[in-house]
């Protein structure tokens, strides 16, 4: 198959080196100016894999032109932008993976909303979610994901032609709750961080049953099945993004709440904006997002915030 993946980032470029090693056709495009493709040009690796030979390397878009499927993993806040890039070589009969997690801030947009929003009715767009780090699939460690689409044949094809010893794809049977799930586990993995910043890492636990249950709810109330937030999407990414070293989102948490600076991309910074914007015009009620909300966005104390989690009034667990 042939395949361009768009981001050359940490993700980007872990996706074209597994799917260069399951002997796919792959074309690595990354902006001229970006440095990290600069650094894929002159030494192929960047400071956590090396690409072979075998994958090529493109700083001109129009390598999309050719390919059967396009990957697409850059920051999903430039997903409008990069769509309005793509235009103009009016693509058609394609495949677009999606391998970001997030909401689209100003207009609460799932990002395979934002594709198809822009992609002439030929094209198919798919999503790739689930747990795994950079790190642990470039040294063997093996995990399972999902891949979820409005096209059953798409889904059918790319998990058969995706799969292999080191990355196990379930089909996925709810793309609302399974985009929402995936973004909103960046916010949770925030509010893990907070918790290993104030010393609170006990609260873990409790964080990741409750977390589960809004997310559920607000799956839930946007036409999604509440169930996917059990799923790999959302629980199942859990350990690695509220207990993993590897996990921007936790690191950006624990680094917040200690006033100290974290340049990563940290993506639950900007998805629990979205989120809060889907909890008011579904009326879901957010608690631990509106928490993070609060820390991030209105410079509210963290321990404060803590407490008034623990003070809202008694209920049910269920």
């Amino acid at each position: 198959m042939k395949i361009t993946v768009i981001g050359c980032g940490r993700w980007g470029s872990l996706i074209a080196w597994y799917l260069d090693r399951i002997k796919h056709d792959v074309t690595l495009y990354g902006r001229e100016s970006s440095k990290h493709m600069q650094r894929f040009l002159c030494e192929r690796r960047n400071d956590l894999l090396t690409l072979p030979e075998s994958v090529k390397l493109e700083t001109r878009l129009d390598c999309i032109v050719d390919a059967e499927v396009i990957v697409i993993s850059i920051n999903s806040q430039g997903l409008q932008a990069l769509m309005d890039e793509i235009k103009p070589f009016e693509v058609k009969g394609k495949i677009f993976v999606l391998c970001m997690k997030g909401i689209e801030i100003s207009t609460g947009r799932r990002l395979s909303q934002v594709a198809n929003d822009n992609l002439d009715y030929s094209n198919e767009v798919a999503v790739w979610l689930g747990p795994g780090h950079v790190q642990e699939f470039y040294n063997g460690i093996p995990n399972c994901m999902v891949i979820d689409s409005n096209n059953d044949k798409v889904k059918k094809l790319l998990v058969e032609s995706f799969s292999s010893d080191l990355i196990r794809f379930y089909y996925g049977q709810d793309l609302i709750g399974n985009e929402i799930g995936a973004a909103a586990k960046n916010v949770i993995g925030i509010a893990a961080g907070m918790l290993d910043g104030l010393n609170l890492s006990t609260l873990k636990g409790a964080l990741m049953s409750r977390g589960t249950r809004e997310i559920a709810r607000l799956i839930k109330a946007v036409g999604g099945n509440e169930l996917s937030a059990y799923g790999l999407c959302h629980l199942g990414d859990y350990e690695a993004t509220v207990f993993s070293k590897y996990s921007h989102n936790r690191q950006f948490g624990e680094a917040f709440v200690r006033n100290e600076e974290y340049k990563e991309l940290a993506e639950g910074y900007y998805t629990v904006k979205a989120l809060m914007n889907l909890a008011k015009n579904y009326g879901v009620e957010l608690p631990i997002t509106t928490a993070v909300y609060e820390i991030l966005y209105q410079s509210k104390d963290p321990k404060e915030v803590l407490d008034g989690l623990f003070t809202r009034s008694l209920k049910n667990e269920f």
